[in-house]
């Protein structure tokens, strides 16, 4: 079993500090599990920062100031941005070891491993794809590794599960994965909104509307997760014959969802792939 409590008192970085950031960083400070002055937090935006600075985190313009204080350092930037990221995070003198958590879409552990070297002579590498959900503690995190012991996956995989599932998979399968549970949630949204409009329609105000609609995935999500049912199933259990729900899922059936939703995830992880394809030669 491993000691989780050596976590509190480690300090957590974060190169950028955006919404995924956030929603990493933000989400472990409300479940208790860091605390804010245990968190480095840099950005180039002052916007951005008083987001941090106003929970009592350390704030700072200085990327290296962030590799320094820190432990554990989360590269959350754009994958664009990675390069300048670290070309400023360059320390006088190489650290040996540290652990860099990487959120950034399509770069892959050897591209990592390459660039990460200007900074820290043998780094320890976790590269994940979270989702922003992880904020209210709901989030899906799959991540693979290179050159961590089993005590800093463990720890990582900990870190992670406070804000959501979180599993590790083969490389082979992150774009697979993230075009599931990272683009996922916009997916969600857009089926909340349309089953809102659809109440609207039939006379329900908005705000209830919206309330419920948000309500139908979370109970859904939760019969799948806790009864182990197939959805299939499930779906065929609120249908009886004849009646109202069979006759809105041939509406549905007749609108393409199954295929538009299963074409979502396909396209998104045809472009995860691009970028890989792309990112992964620079």
């Amino acid at each position: 079993m491993v000691d989780f409590s050596f976590l509190i008192n480690k300090n957590v970085g974060f190169v950028g500090g955006g919404n995924m950031a956030q929603a990493i960083g933000l989400g472990l400070v409300k479940k208790g599990v860091i605390k804010p002055n245990n968190i480095w937090v840099s950005s180039r935006t002052e916007k951005t920062l008083s987001v941090w600075e106003s929970v009592g985190i350390n704030i700072t313009f200085n990327n290296y100031e962030v590799v320094q204080n820190s432990d554990v350092i989360f590269l959350a930037v754009k994958p664009q941005m990675l390069d300048e990221a670290l070309r400023t995070c360059k320390p006088p003198h190489h650290t040996t070891g540290k652990l860099f958590v990487s959120v950034i879409v399509g770069i892959p552990l050897d591209t990592l491993d390459e660039k990460l070297r200007a900074v820290d002579s043998f780094p320890k590498i976790i590269r994940s794809m979270p989702s922003t959900p992880m904020m209210v503690g709901e989030g899906i995190t799959v991540y693979c590794s290179l050159r961590t012991n089993e005590e800093e996956e463990c720890a990582i995989n900990y870190l992670f599960s406070q804000l959501g599932l979180c599993e590790k998979i083969p490389e082979s399968l992150m774009n697979s994965a993230g075009g599931l549970s990272g683009s996922g949630p916009a997916y969600a949204y857009m089926i909340i909104e349309a089953l809102a409009d659809g109440a609207v329609k039939k006379g329900i105000p908005r705000a209830s509307a919206t309330r419920f609609a948000a309500q139908v995935l979370v109970g859904a999500g939760k019969m799948v997760l806790e009864t182990g049912k197939h959805p299939g199933l499930l779906k065929d259990e609120v249908c009886s014959p004849g009646g109202s729900t069979i006759t809105g899922v041939h509406a549905m059936e007749t609108g393409g969802v199954r295929a538009a939703m299963m074409n979502a995830v396909e396209a998104a992880v045809n472009k995860s792939n691009e970028l890989t394809s792309l990112l992964g030669k620079k």
